[in-house]
């Protein structure tokens, strides 16, 4: 019982250490928490998904898909989201706004199933605060538990902040014109990633379910002003 319990507690403090940033993106620990509650998303989440990505400005929307993209072609690519193939990680603020959202593509060929792609945006006001970076050690934690032994990023080479994420990780980045490639070499899943995951999805579902309930909280308390004032409140919680 003592060794159970003992490799119980190493696993849950290797899956907690796996939530803090290290090397190089945890360069600025005062902007980097050490733990931000990263969901998977879901079918169901797809407006939401959409939304964010509406809500990019032109410029950032050319970055994350190499040429601009208009509101038809944003909605276009949500609708041909395939989340049994692929998997969405997204993070929310306190109001429950998709602020922050990474694409892990698996390779639709079994010819190719050790390698993905990755893609990532964050809205403006939240940047700066490595989002991107800890969304990218998910996807690498993720990949890795998946079977993934190549990660890889297709960027513009002007897109300095993501190829700056893949080269902090050890990624091999080439350039090639005005488009770069990003190559990481992944390691074979271990019981530190398979914990690591557990511990992230358990801590990013609490904390998605702390912020519901408090918004619906705020949410009634302005109804009821509302109707004391004789004006309108939107009481109606989100998605879950």
């Amino acid at each position: 019982m003592t060794d159970t319990k003992d490799w119980l507690k190493t696993s849950w403090n290797a899956g907690i250490d796996r939530l803090r940033p290290s090397g190089a993106l945890a360069s600025d620990a005062s902007r980097s928490p050490l733990m931000i509650p990263i969901r998977s998303l879901g079918p169901r989440h797809r407006e939401r998904i959409a939304q964010h990505l509406l809500k990019l400005a032109p410029a950032d929307r050319y970055l994350r898909f190499g040429y601009s993209a208009s509101d038809d072609q944003v909605r276009r690519y949500v609708e041909q989201l395939d989340f049994e193939r692929d998997d969405i990680f997204g993070i929310y603020n306190r109001r429950l706004e998709l602020i922050a959202m990474a694409h892990l593509a698996f390779a639709p060929s079994p010819a190719h199933s050790e390698c993905a792609e990755f893609g990532v945006s964050v809205l403006e006001h939240a940047r700066g605060r490595g989002y991107g970076a800890r969304l990218f050690e998910r996807a690498c934690i993720h990949a890795r538990n998946e079977g993934v032994r190549m990660l890889f990023i297709h960027a513009l080479s002007e897109n300095t902040p993501m190829l700056n994420i893949a080269r902090s990780a050890g990624a091999v980045v080439r350039r090639e014109g005005s488009e770069s490639e990003a190559f990481l070499e992944l390691a074979p899943a271990s019981l530190d990633t398979r914990m690591a995951e557990v511990v992230e999805q358990h801590f990013a579902e609490l904390d998605y379910r702390f912020k519901q309930q408090a918004h619906q909280f705020w949410a009634f308390l302005g109804g009821m002003q509302a109707q004391r004032y004789g004006g309108s409140g939107d009481g109606q919680p989100p998605v879950a």
